[in-house]
C-alpha cells in the first residue's frame, strides 16, 4: 500500500526590477503636501488634468491639503504610485504666482 507524503512548499522570493513581489502587490498611499507657492485653482487644476478628479473632488483635496497640510490622494500599486508622484512633480510652476517656481511636492508611503 502507498502513503502520501506531504511534501513541504518552499517559498522563493521573485526579484523583479528590485522589488519583490510581496512588495509589488501592496498598495501606496500618494499624498501631496501643502506649500503657499500655489494657488487653489493652480491645485484644482493639477488635480483634475493629472488625477481626472472631478472638480468638486479636486477642490475638496484642495481645501485639505490647505487646512491639514497634507491630503492623501489615491491609494494604487506602488508603479502607479510612482507615476502620479512624478506627474505632480513635473507639472510645474503655479503662473499665477511670481514667487511659484516649481511644481507642489507629493510623497509615496505604504499603506498598512
Amino acid at each position: 500500500m502507498s502513503t502520501a507524503v506531504a511534501i513541504p512548499e518552499v517559498e522563493e522570493e521573485v526579484k523583479v526590477g528590485g522589488e519583490s513581489q510581496d512588495e509589488l502587490a501592496r498598495l501606496y498611499h500618494v499624498i501631496l503636501l501643502d506649500d503657499d507657492d500655489h494657488t487653489y485653482e493652480y491645485v484644482i487644476e493639477m488635480l483634475t488634468q493629472t488625477f481626472s478628479f472631478s472638480e468638486q473632488k479636486a477642490y475638496e483635496h484642495t481645501v485639505d491639503v490647505d487646512t491639514h497640510g497634507h491630503t492623501r490622494l489615491i491609494t494604487c500599486s506602488l508603479e502607479e504610485a510612482e507615476k502620479k508622484r512624478d506627474q505632480v512633480h513635473a507639472f510645474g510652476p503655479d503662473w499665477r504666482l511670481p514667487r511659484s517656481l516649481g511644481s507642489m511636492a507629493a510623497l509615496i508611503e505604504p499603506a498598512e
